[in-house]
C-alpha cells in the first residue's frame, strides 16, 4: 500500500552530478520525514541526510554533506537528491525511506517504507 520508488540513477563520470527521484504512492509525503540512504557491496547501509518536512535538508554524512542536497516537492509527492562532485566511492545502491515524523533518524528501523533502490555507478 505504501510504496517509494526511486529513479534517476546511472553511470556517471567522476566529477559529474546526478539527481535522484524518490516518488510517493499510497500515502501523503506532507506528514513524513524522507530519509536518503546508500549501500555498496560489502558494506552496511548508511544514511546520508533527511529531507525534512519543510523541506530543508538534515545532514548526517560528512563526506556528502557539501556535495548531497535534498529536497521536496509535495503538489508531486516526490523528493529529490541532487548530487554533485560524484566520486567512484560514491558507487551505491541509493535508497528513500519514509518516516511519519517530524524529525530526523539515522537507524533504518526508524523508518516504515523503503524504495527498490536504484544504482549510482561513478565511473570512466
Amino acid at each position: 500500500q505504501l510504496q517509494l520508488v526511486e529513479s534517476g540513477g546511472g553511470l556517471v563520470q567522476p566529477g559529474g552530478s546526478l539527481r535522484l527521484s524518490c516518488e510517493a504512492s499510497g500515502f501523503t509525503l506532507d506528514d513524513y520525514v524522507i530519509g536518503w540512504f546508500r549501500q555498496a557491496p560489502g558494506k552496511e547501509r548508511e544514511g546520508l541526510l533527511c529531507v525534512m518536512r519543510p523541506g530543508s535538508t538534515a545532514n548526517y554524512l560528512k563526506s556528502v554533506k557539501d556535495r548531497f542536497l535534498g529536497s521536496r516537492d509535495n503538489a508531486k509527492n516526490t523528493v529529490y537528491l541532487q548530487m554533485n562532485s560524484l566520486k567512484p566511492d560514491d558507487t551505491a545502491v541509493y535508497y528513500c525511506a519514509a518516516r511519519k515524523s517530524a524529525y530526523c533518524s539515522v537507524q533504518r528501523s526508524a523508518f516504515d517504507s523503503w524504495g527498490q533502490g536504484t544504482q549510482v555507478t561513478v565511473s570512466w
